[in-house]
């Protein structure tokens, strides 16, 4: 990366996108058509959920010349790296499960570091209730006091000691940026506690934050962004969309597990960027996002029940680019 680029450096901010939705496609033939839309930086998947169709960190590890490859085909084509992406559930309690997701990520941190790519995202992961659990507990009240007690047990047993040696690892091999999604399901799900584990593992923990996981909670973006801009704690963001179908939260609230595809009858469905808030959202995200410093990527998620791959990134990357500012702050001269 050149220098002066990451979290807060003295670049402006570029679009990107997440490149699992052209999996399919060809490593090099994806980079043409993301060029070609105008995209100036990927996020890659390596493994666990987002599958390692573009970036496999056991090829490239063990193969210079490929990775020599790898690494020409992104600088003939003016493109840089935003982040290796190995969302996966690390503290599973089944223990094949979370080993297959740590190697993933381990191995992540090694290709990081020989790609000179400094943010890795991720999940926080989620345990299950007790250490011969067989499925993660995701607790979401605390009473009756036993959800407390299973709260206080993942935290203390599980989640803090995990990522306090991950942190060591990924600092050893120069990577200090560790952005978790705050996501449903994990214990890392909104602010509080992203905050909460940065303060016990270390400032190396940060945020991906995409904006669609926090909206249906019924957090304000905005405002979120703030709270952690405040802390130095954003290092990577996605641009996904939610549309809230007030009608059906209105009857059954927005806790809801009806499958992504039943678009009618959920409370709540991901979009592309501007079809679930409107544009002046998005405007006011984009400029909290400068206010608190952050100039790095903006990755665009697609994931778009009612929109094609192509029709849904191209309206995404038109909202953006109208939103983005391209050219450093001048002095202020009214005041």
């Amino acid at each position: 990366m050149d220098e002066g680029e990451g979290k807060a450096g003295g670049t402006c901010m570029k679009l990107g996108v997440f490149t699992v939705l052209y999996q399919n496609l060809p490593f090099e033939e994806m980079l043409d058509k993301l060029c070609e839309m105008g995209v100036e930086a990927v996020e890659l998947g390596t493994g666990n959920y987002p599958g390692n169709n573009h970036c496999n960190p056991d090829e490239l590890l063990e193969n210079p010349e490929k990775l020599k490859r790898f690494q020409a085909a992104l600088k003939s084509r003016g493109l840089t790296i935003s982040g290796l992406s190995c969302h996966g559930n690390l503290l599973h309690p089944n223990k094949i499960v979370a080993k297959k997701a740590h190697d993933v990520w381990r191995k992540t941190v090694l290709l990081a570091e020989r790609l000179e790519v400094p943010v890795i995202n991720g999940f926080s992961g989620c345990p299950g209730d007790h250490p011969g659990a067989k499925n993660p507990n995701w607790v979401t009240c605390s009473w009756p006091p036993e959800y407390t007690e299973i709260l206080d047990w993942q935290w203390n047993e599980v989640v803090i000691p995990y990522w306090k040696e991950e942190v060591k690892f990924a600092e050893s091999h120069g990577i200090h940026q560790i952005a978790l999604e705050m996501h449903p399901g994990f214990v890392v799900y909104n602010p509080e506690t992203l905050l909460k584990l940065r303060e016990h593992a270390g400032p190396s923990i940060g945020a991906n934050f995409d904006p669609s996981h926090l909206i249906w909670q019924g957090i304000n973006p905005v405002e979120a962004i703030k709270k952690l801009g405040r802390e130095e704690a954003i290092f990577h963001f996605h641009a996904k969309d939610t549309y809230l179908d007030q009608a059906n939260i209105s009857v059954n609230g927005v806790l809801d597990t009806k499958h992504y595809s039943d678009t009618l009858n959920r409370s709540w469905t991901f979009r592309s960027v501007g079809y679930g808030q409107n544009e002046k959202v998005w405007k006011d995200m984009v400029s909290a996002l400068r206010a608190v410093g952050y100039d790095y990527v903006i990755s665009i998620e697609h994931e778009d029940m009612l929109a094609s791959l192509d029709e849904g990134l191209s309206k995404a990357i038109s909202l953006l680019k109208g939103a983005q500012f391209k050219e450093q702050l001048t002095e202020m001269w009214w005041a």
